[in-house]
Parts: structure tokens; sequence; C-alpha cells
């Protein structure tokens, strides 16, 4: 074992977040870490320089020796593994000539104050489902010793009969019922041999709940009365009954809906030249859905569950049909008592937890991270969904979700005719796409389909997976590049490979065609020689696809991947036969040999009962409140209602350059926005929308309230954007429940039926889509008691919609002119309390709640928004939600800093979560629209609230409230979080801005005409060469290819790949541009493994040299092309003096909207956009320019600084976010001396259009503030 010694691992703010960590559980004094790299091989001197070039950028580092006070202990990777770090480090050294078979890397930990370092010291310093730890160095030597592979295990059923089985259920975590024991004894016995332990795991995750929904299949039995209907076929029924425009429902991995007819952009290779060549493309862009949950393993590992859910709802949505494109997320997050230390809620109280499951404040300080880890750098924006905390004793018994549930969705775009999977045929080829196989997330399936609790505490860790997004970014391009190939795509079927891993996929691909398959499992690439062959087939390691080709269209898939670096493997092929047999040549027998019917059908049908009970609540009424002030910032501190800032800014939210409405509305960017808005294309103002509802508190009192009011709120949110009619709109509904326990089935039962036969199909909408999770209570023994927490039912509801005209979307930011407030309320005055947060912050749940009292006036309500916003009457609109009319006023305020004058209300009417909306209309139209809502079916619904006014203040029942006093509450739940998860003072920074009054937010002062085509002259002359280059991980070269083409580029998709195979070279373009994303998933450094691709590699820096050096060229880097080009300032003319880009000083991804002036430079890109100050997107964890003095006084003598983050008084500045890096003296982008290379860390190709910010002028309509820097591009080349 070589070891090469590396830098500090970790920052000072980290070092101090640790060290407050482990000083709570020991008495350790201080600690430092240092990466350190371990190699299987020695190094000779020219590897060992290499090394230290690639792994620590040439500087060489000690490594660190323990004094006489200190104890040590090395953390690596799991042994027996190979880290995803690991296989990209690999990469990164063969793409620059110098070859390693294994390396890894491991943190040197330096703890001081102790003389050994305890279990629970060491469970805190590192992941025990990945990681390990030594004492030693020399004990690391394991990690490279290569284990013997575990043999195949048969359960002797033909011995010992039906006890054997029940023994290897318990042994396994199979989590198969009674019933599938008894199937399971049976068929083998007729079979005439014992079962293997691989055919009964594939069993169990196949036939689990979680991938069978056998509880919504069930025949249900209501007080001894046999229903007619399953869950399923409730829901079922709102297809049936309305199933326009739902192209598929029910069948696939997601659900598809009719979108839009459009121009969809994106590359083709051209016969002639062989280049990838973007162009626009006429045709139908329809709509993907699909919502997923991943409860248990956030749980459990909250970053990993969070991650890997949002990666398995993404490859649902690319697995879909032949092939779709995810475009947008959502993640949601409902979790017990938060109890932050020092800021513990008066309704909070701490019942425990187990020590196996994440406790809801490290779930709401790890989950976001996680999930929005992985949209990041997958390369989709995260544009909605919802935060709520619920933990109750009621009646007692104590409900909340100490199960957390954790919501994965999106949608995508998918082409007509690749909606629907082609027949795949006997003798197809069976492939399966992506990563290797490991030995994470066993059993996960059944994992998620029992009580937190049942399972033990290995089996739970177990069963939880590890996430790899650039891996699947790999796939997805492989998937695109199939699917734009149009009728010649060469997928003829796809399915993800989720819960079960190939042992479920594999046979869920054939049997869709009613086929079996002969399969070879060392086909499956596999980083851990030591699995068994049930470990290899079952394993649930992510980013991974299997699918179907014919067998004349290998070679073409094989070219497809190869340039993706995508890694591949035929298994087998489909046998007409409907039976599975998996080979294992290595044992020299067949591992699986089983029927398919016996696997995957036969399993007899479930059937539950209930008695009927009757719910108690409480005595809560309004008349409990007594203290107006007191209620009003418990509410707004309630995490439910509060700011969700914390969970937002962390994720990419301007990606794919197609975001019309984020979370963050006006100057302020405050996260209000109702529902989540994108345009269909790159061209164009059609789009799609989504928003989401919730509200199980009230399924406490009233399940089936509770589903129509989750319903009615997420139509409520969407209808902020400009929908058609109501129909169009169409729904998934995920559950929640605690199946099993007393009342729960009921609460289930009617609230499924409450929309599946009643409210659905009388608003005329679907259904297409959805998701159960049917194990939601928590069950341990705390010091000899007992203790369980049962989570109430809930229906979480996402709906989904094509929207018209994006530009048409309203928002809850309040416009300055003499207005009024309108209140449309659907419950006609009733104000019912149950179930609402004013309840919950004292502690109660009250009895009678809000509902949808009429579906007429429901339809009548969306129907009105819709005709008003069509006809721009309504200023600014905001729907009533949790925290009722005083938290949605309350958020319009901190959106617009305007103040509001409320008319007097009663306690009721300010906190009932009734639905309904407030808008904001014009003096001058409400007069005109008080005579039609006099005689509108509505009347008594619509009422005047309040009046808009420039006083920054809410006053309300002659009581007068500072709005910066309520915002500062309604924040705190997000600052706190923050400050435990990022730097504090970056979280104080930011904090601080909602009292200052000096802080305007953007502000946008170009010098130029946005509008002017100075490209006009140059643009029907010739089309230029540009190459659009990207490397593996890169994400955002389609919208960036999208701004170039707009003025007149012949934009060319050009992978690393195709230069370090000689099918492209730079000789023949005049333009190049470096795109943002991930390379390599950031391994050694932000663009580090990118730039010395080209370093290392002498054909290719001569190439790009050369590229440089050409006086009528340009090129362009932009966020992580920007930290590639970067380090290639040794081959740039007159980059000498240009920065690196290090980890922001928040020490998280940073997504934000922010205000750049542009300095006066030689910069060919920015000429005459000199002094202008503009809003731009920037989005990334390592932006932080860090330079020597001398060079930043070289850059800016030189007039080298393009531009400068800026406050909202046009001065550069350090204060975050305003700053979002950290970046001295406010830099944000350089270019050489000549102005022909510049690089950047914003993204001005994600605001080349006016819709695509964030926030603009109203009069900013067609042009973006930088489609200028494009056409100079044009105007340069000529």
């Amino acid at each position: 074992m070589f070891i090469v010694a590396g830098a500090p691992a970790h920052s000072s703010f980290k070092k101090t977040q640790l060290l407050t960590r482990l000083s709570s559980i020991s008495s350790v004094q201080s600690i430092e870490s240092q990466w350190v790299y371990l190699f299987n091989q020695a190094l000779n001197e020219q590897q060992q320089q290499s090394a230290l070039q690639l792994l620590n950028d040439g500087q060489s580092y000690e490594l660190r020796q323990a004094a006489s006070d200190e104890v040590q202990i090395l953390v690596t990777p799991r042994i027996g593994t190979i880290s995803p770090w690991s296989s990209k480090a690999t990469d990164i050294f063969a793409n620059c000539n110098t070859p390693v078979q294994h390396l890894e890397r491991g943190v040197l930990f330096t703890l001081k104050g102790v003389k050994n370092i305890s279990h629970e010291v060491k469970l805190a310093l590192h992941d025990r489902m990945t990681e390990s730890v030594f004492n030693h160095f020399d004990e690391a030597s394991v990690l490279f010793t290569e284990t013997d592979p575990k043999p195949l295990n048969s359960i002797d059923i033909l011995g010992q009969g039906k006890d054997a089985l029940v023994k290897a259920n318990s042994e396994f975590g199979f989590a198969l019922s009674e019933q599938e024991i008894d199937y399971l004894t049976e068929a083998f016995i007729k079979l005439g041999r014992n079962p293997h332990d691989i055919e009964l795991m594939m069993f169990a995750q196949a036939n689990s709940e979680h991938c069978r929904h056998k509880i919504f299949g069930s025949e249900w039995t209501i007080d001894g009365e046999v229903q007619p209907l399953s869950l399923f076929q409730m829901i079922k029924n709102t297809y049936k009954e309305s199933p326009t425009d739902v192209l598929s429902a029910y069948k696939d991995n997601a659900s598809v809906i009719v979108g839009f007819d459009t121009q969809r952009f994106y590359p083709k290779k051209d016969a002639e030249t062989g280049h990838y060549i973007y162009k626009y493309k006429s045709q139908a862009a329809h709509i993907l859905m699909k919502v997923e949950t991943h409860n248990h393993p956030t749980a459990i590992a909250p970053f990993a569950g969070a991650a890997t859910g949002s990666g398995g709802e993404i490859r649902d949505e690319g697995a879909t049909g032949r092939g779709g494109k995810p475009k947008a997320g959502l993640t949601g997050f409902t979790v017990s008592n938060l109890n932050i230390p020092g800021f513990e809620q008066p309704w909070e109280e701490n019942y425990g937890k187990p020590s196996r499951m994440a406790s809801p404040l490290q779930i709401m300080i790890e989950g976001p991270l996680g999930g929005a880890a992985f949209n990041n750098e997958f390369g989709r924006p995260a544009l909605n969904g919802y935060f709520r905390t619920f933990e109750q004793n009621v009646n007692g018994d104590v409900k909340g979700f100490h199960k957390p549930i954790m919501i994965a969705g999106g949608y995508g775009n998918i082409r007509p005719d690749h909606v629907e999977k082609d027949a795949i045929q006997p003798g197809d080829l069976l492939i399966v796409l992506g990563g290797p196989a490991m030995l994470i997330g066993l059993g996960g399936g059944a994992a998620s389909s029992v009580d937190s609790g049942t399972m033990g505490e290995n089996l739970d860790f177990a069963s939880v997976q590890r996430e790899n997004p650039e891996m699947e970014r790999r796939c997805q391009e492989v998937i695109d590049t199939c699917w734009r190939m149009e009728d010649y795509n060469p997928i003829v079927s796809v399915h993800d490979v989720g819960a079960g891993g190939v042992s479920n996929a594999m046979p869920e691909l054939v049997n869709d065609h009613e086929l079996g398959a002969i399969l070879d499992l060392r086909k499956i690439p596999s980083l851990e020689p030591g699995m068994s062959p049930m470990e290899i087939w079952s394993n649930e390691a992510q980013e991974r696809y299997v699918l179907a080709i014919r067998p004349s269209s290998l070679e073409l898939f094989e070219s497809i991947c190869a340039r993706e670096r995508c890694p591949f493997a035929v298994l087998g092929e489909a046998t007409e036969a409907r039976h599975l047999t998996v080979e294992d040549p290595l044992f020299e027998n067949k591992a699986v040999d089983m029927p398919m019917q016996v696997m995957l059908g036969g399993t007899p049908r479930m059937s539950r009962s209930y008695e009927s009970i009757e719910r108690q609540g409480d005595d809560f009424t309004a008349e409990k409140v007594t203290d107006l002030t007191d209620a009003i910032y418990r509410v707004l501190k309630n995490p439910t209602v509060a700011s969700k800032s914390f969970l937002i800014t962390i994720g990419d939210r301007s990606i794919t350059g197609m975001v019309a409405r984020d979370q963050f509305v006006g100057p302020w960017q405050v996260p209000v926005a109702d529902a989540a808005v994108t345009t269909t294309s790159l061209q164009g103002f059609t789009g799609e929308a989504m928003a989401m509802g919730e509200r199980p508190p009230v399924a406490l009192l009233n399940p089936a309230a509770s589903a129509r009011l989750s319903v009615a709120e997420s139509i409520s949110n969407i209808m902020s954007a400009k929908i058609d009619q109501i129909s169009d709109i169409k729904l998934s509904a995920n559950w929640m429940a605690a199946a099993g326990q007393k009342g729960e089935d009921q609460a289930l039962f009617e609230g499924v039926k409450a929309i599946g036969m009643e409210m659905c199909p009388a608003l005329g909408i679907a259904i297409p889509v959805g998701k159960d999770s049917l194990s939601m209570r928590t069950t341990w023994n705390d010091e000899g008691v007992d203790k369980s927490v049962t989570s109430p039912m809930s229906g979480v509801i996402t709906a989904f919609a094509p929207v018209t005209d994006v530009r048409k979307t309203l928002t809850p930011e309040l416009k300055n002119e003499e207005s009024v407030l309108v209140r449309i309320d659907l419950s006609k005055g009733q104000f019912r309390l149950g179930g609402s947060i004013l309840a919950q912050v004292y502690k109660a749940i009250g009895s009678v709640t809000p509902d949808v009292d009429s579906f007429d006036d429901f339809k009548a309500f969306f129907a009105l928004v819709q005709n008003w916003n069509e006809r721009g009457l309504i200023q600014a609109y905001h729907d009533i939600g949790d925290g009722g009319l005083l938290a949605t006023v309350a958020e319009m305020m901190f959106a617009s800093r305007l103040g509001v004058a409320l008319e007097d209300q009663s306690v009721a009417a300010l906190f009932a979560e009734e639905i309904g909306a407030v808008l904001q209309i014009s003096q001058v139209d409400w007069a005109i629209l008080e005579t039609e809502v006099a005689a509108s079916c509505l009347k008594d619904t619509i009422s005047v609230v309040g009046t808009v006014n420039d006083t920054d203040q809410l006053t309300i029942n002659g009581l007068v409230f500072e709005r910066a006093d309520l915002q500062v509450a309604w924040t705190e739940v997000s600052h706190q979080i923050q400050r435990l998860r990022d730097n504090v003072e970056t979280a104080d920074q930011e904090f601080s801005l909602i009292t200052n009054q000096t802080h305007t937010g953007l502000i946008a002062q170009p010098t130029f005409d946005l509008n002017e085509p100075i490209e006009a002259p140059y643009i029907n002359e010739r089309r230029p060469n540009m190459v659009i280059l990207r490397e593996q991980g890169v994400n955002g070269h389609v919208e960036m290819a999208a701004a170039f083409d707009k003025v007149g580029f012949n934009t060319v998709d050009v992978h690393m790949s195709d230069l370090l195979a000689g099918r492209v070279i730079l000789d023949d373009f005049e333009g190049l541009v470096a795109c943002g994303g991930f390379s390599y998933g950031d391994v050694l450094g932000a663009g580090g493994g990118w730039a010395k691709s080209v370093l290392f590699n002498p054909k290719l820096r001569d190439q790009f040299e050369k590229f440089f050096n050409r006086q009528e060229t340009f090129s362009l880097g932009i966020c992580n092309g920007c930290q590639m080009l970067s380090q290639l300032a040794p081959l740039i003319p007159g980059a000498e003096h240009w920065p690196r880009f290090h980890r922001n000083t928040s020490e998280v991804f940073e997504a934000r909207s922010v205000n750049v002036r542009v300095e006066k430079t030689n910069s060919v890109l920015l000429e005459a956009m000199e002094g202008s100050i503009l809003p731009i997107a920037v989005a990334h964890g390592e932006g932080r320019v860090v330079a020597s003095t001398e060079s930043l006084s070289a850059l800016n003598a030189e007039h080298q600084v393009i531009m400068r983050y800026v406050d909202s008084l046009g001065h550069p500045t350090q204060h975050y976010p305003l700053n979002p890096n950290g970046s001295p003296e406010a830099i944000s982008g350089v270019t050489s001396k000549d102005g022909r290379a510049t690089i950047m860390m914003p993204h001005p190709e994600r605001n080349f259009r006016a819709v695509q910010h964030s926030w603009k002028p109203e009069d900013w309509t067609e042009d973006g503030a930088w489609l200028r820097m494009f056409r100079n591009a044009r105007k340069f080349i000529g």
C-alpha cells in the first residue's frame, strides 16, 4: 500500500462543528483532519509527481503524526468496496496518462483530550454503512484485499418444511407474510427442490408492499360489509371518469399527459461531418409526471435516503416508455418536532426516538442537502416542495412523524412516439446500464414495507442505498441520445433499477411482454468480488437501468455508451418461455430457476377489514386565544408556516434555462411562490406547472376532509399559473398511513374514497399516478418502556398541468398602488379551526375541521381566478393554507416590503385554514368587479379584507406590527437550521438583511438596449462553428447552446471523449465554451479532473493551446467550465494571474439570483455593457476566488476583472448572500488581457430570455439581461 498525504480535510468552521458534537459525548479538546490517498501499488517517481499534481495541485504535504497527548483514527470507504470517488479518480488518472489499479481516499483524524477513541466518537466521525475505521495505517491495507465470492445458500424446505422458511425470513429480513410463506413452501414443494436464498430475496422484493402495493389491491370489509372496490380501483375511477389527455396511466414508471406542440432543442448527428449539431425540431412535448416516497431510508440515513429518493424518481421519468427527459423536481418533508437546541418552541415536547433512527432535526439538516445534491449534480432544478412538522399527544396516543415522509417528484417531457414501450421479442438483448453492483440497499423494498423497529438495526442500515448522481447523468445522456434518434431509437423497452435491484427490474422488464429470460449473473458489473449470488442479484446499488434492444442495435448502442463513458453489460436475452434462468458460471449452477408465474403471479390477494370508530378531538376554539400578538408570532414560527429558505437555496433552480417561476419571489427573493412553472422549450411561452397540497393533522379528526383539502390546496396553488380549464390538471396521490393500527385503515379508506369516488370525478380531474407507504409507525423500547409514534394518514397531492402562457403566472408580490385585498373564502365564513396550525401551537387539535363543502363552488373559484388573470385584473395572488389569512397576508408583505391594513378580523377568520385565496386588485378595477361579483355564484365567498400601503407595517384589530419583526419570526427556523448546518457567520449575515432598510433587493440598471439586435448584420452571412464543450457530469450545455444558437452560431455538442478519440478537432471552430455542471462529480476539485485531462494529454494540450492562441477565436468558461478553464491558464495568453475557485464561505451549494456590476475590461463578450448592474443566476458550491495579493493587484491593474457582486446600491460587497461565495473584492469573473478568453461563475446562459429571470423589471418582456453577451460574441466573430 502506498500513501500520499493530502491537504487539511475540513475548514475551521467544519472542525468547530465537529468539535462541538464530539465535546458533547467525550472529553475531546481539539480535532484536526487530513486527506490521505491510499494506493494498492507502489508508485514510481513519475507516478508520484503525477499523483501530487492530480491530488494536491502539485503541493507536497507531510503526514500528520500524533503527539504524545493525541490519538488518531483513519476513516476510509468500507472494506470490500470500491467507492464512487475511487472509480471517478481512477478515470481521471487514466485520462491523464497515469493509469492506476485502485486508489481510495481517507480522512486521518487527530484528536486531543482522550487516550482512547470511544465507539460513540467513532460513530460521530464516520458513516457506518459506507465507511470503515482503522486505528493504524497498516490495518487499512485490507481495503485492497479481495475476498472470495460467497456461495449460494439453499433453504431446506423439502427436509424441514415451512419452519425453514420462517427462520430464513427472520434471518434475511425478507418481510414475507404468513400467506406468502405458505405460498412459497407449496410452490417449491411442487417444483421438487429447495429454494435458493437469491430466489427468496428476489421474490420478497418483487412482492413487497413497497413494490406490489398489496394493501391498495386488497379486498376490504367494513363493519362486516364487503366493499365493491379496492383502494386502487377507487383511484383508477378518476381516470375512468376523466380520461381526456392522459396518455399513460398506472402501467409504466411515470404517467404521461398531453403537452404542447413546440420546438424542442437538441443535438443530432450530422451525416456529413459526424458532428452533433444542435437544432430546433418541431414536435409535441408530452408531460411525464411522477412522485415517489423514500421514507424509511431517510429515517435511517437522511442524506443518502433523500438523495437516492430523488435519484430514483428521476430514473422513473427517464425510464418511461422508450426514454423520457426529466425536467423539474420537487422534494417534501414531514417530520416530528424539531426541538432545535436553544430554540425549543412552547408546543414542542421531546418524547425520544429509537437510536437507529435520525432525529427530526438531523433529518432536516441532512435530508434536504441530500435531495438537493442529487438534483444539482444530475442537472434538474428543484422548484417545489413543502415542509411540515407535527408531533402531538392526541387522546393518549403520540401522533407524529418519527418515520418521516420524504417526497421526491417531478416532471419531464417525452416524444409522442416514445410514450409506449415497444414489444420485446424473443432473442432481444437484455442490458443493464449504469453503475456497478455494490453491497448497499439490500432488502430495501422489504424494509420500506414494515413498521420502523420491526427489523434488526443491522438490517435497517443494510437496506439504505448510496448515491452517485454523476453516473445517473451519464445514463441519462445515453437515453437522451437514443430518444433524439427519433424513429431510429434503439431502445425497445426500459425500466429503472430501484427497490429489489436487478432482481426486480429485469423480471419486470420481460414480464411486461409475457416473456422469460436467460441471464448470466457474472455479467453484472460489480465492485465487490466477495458478494454472494443473492447480494449481486438483489442489491439496490443506484444509478442503473435495465433495457432491451434488438441484436442489430448492439454496435450502435455500444458507441453511444462509449461516447458518454457510461458502463453497460449484456446480461442475456429474452425467451419465449416464461421462465427466469440466472446462470452462475463461477459456481456452475443456476442461481435462479423459476417460472415467472411463481415469482410475479399467483400470490394470494390480501383482505383487510375494520370496524368503524368515531374520532375524538378536543375543546380548542378561537376563544382559547387571549393574546393575539402571541398567537401571530407562534403561528409564524411554526416550521410548517415559516420560511423554507434553508431548504431551497441549496438547490439549483435555474439549470435547463426553462425555469419561468421558482420558489423565490420579488426583488428580495422571498420563498413564497405557489407553484413551479417551466417553459415547454427554449423558445415560446407555453409550459408546465406543478404544486403540492397536504393536510395530515386534519386526518386525525376527519380523514375524508384531509384528503379533499389536500387536493384543493394543490389546485389553489397551481391555479396561480395560466391553465385553460380545471380538467387540464392531473394529480399524483401519495398515501402514507400506519396500516393495521386502530382507526388508520379506516382513515386511509375514507381518504381514498373521498377523492377517488367523489371529489376528483366531480371536478373532472384524473389521478393517473401515485404511490403508497403504509408502514408509518415507529416502535422502540426506552429503558424498559415500550414507546410508539403513529403517523396520521397523509394524502400528499401533487398537481401537474400544461400552462398556456408562463408570463401570466401570478405571484404573492404586492404592487405599490392603490388597491384592495380581496379574500375568496369557500367556507363562507365558517372558519373552522380543527387540525389548524393555531391549534397545534397551543398543543391542541380542535374538533371541527375545514372542508371542501361545494365542488361546484371550487370549480367556479378556479374559473374566476383564471378569468381575472386573463383580463390582467390580479396584481398579486396567494392561496390561503397553513396559518390561515394571517400567514397569507404576511407572506405577501414579505415579498414586497409593503404595508397592509387589514379590516378587523376575528381570531377564527385570521387563522382558519379554509380553502381560498387573497387577491390584490387595484381600486379602479375593483370598482368594476364589484358588480360582477354581486351577480356571481361566489358572491357569498368574496369580500374585501384590507388595503395595501407603503408603511411596511401590518395593522390589524388596533395592533401594529412591523413587517421586519414579523419576517424575523417567520425566518427564524430557517436561520437556526442554517446556523447548525452552514457557516454561522454567513447565516447571520443573511438574517440581518431582513431588518436592513437600505437593502432594496435586486435591481436592474442596464447601460445598453436589451433588445438591440447587434448581431443582425452578421446573422445571415454564415453560422460560425461553436464548441459546446462538456465532460462527464457537465449538465448545463443545452441552454448554453440555445443562447449561442439564438445569435447565429452553429452550435456543436462536443464531449471530451470526442476530442480524445479524434472525432472532433478544435481547428474547425471559432468559439469554445466550457459549460457548467459537475465534471467527474467534482472529484479532485471542481473542474480539476477536467482540466488535468487536457494538461496531462500532450495532443489535447497542444490542441487547446493552439486554439487559445488563434487571434480570431474566443473562449468562455461558465461555472464548472470557469473552474476548468482557470486551471488551463498556462495555455491561455494573458491569463497568468487568473484565480482558482474554492469552496463557498457558507460551505454549501449556493443557488441565488444576485446583482453583478459589469466592469471596464477588454472582454469581447462584454463590449458596451460597462457600468450595467444586472440580475443573474448563480449555482455553485466552489465559487470563491482564491488568488495571491499580487495576482489580485495585477488583475485590477490590467482591467481583467469583468464583474463584481454588488449590493442594491451598486457597491461591491462581501455581504452574504449578495456575494454568494465570499470572493475577495466581490470578483465574479475575469478575462484575459486581450479579452478573448473570459471566465465567470454566474450563469448568463440561464438569463438570456426575459422569462428566465426569477425577478425582472416588468418592461423586460422578450430578451433577458444577458443575451447581449452572446450577441457580442457573434459580433466579434463577424
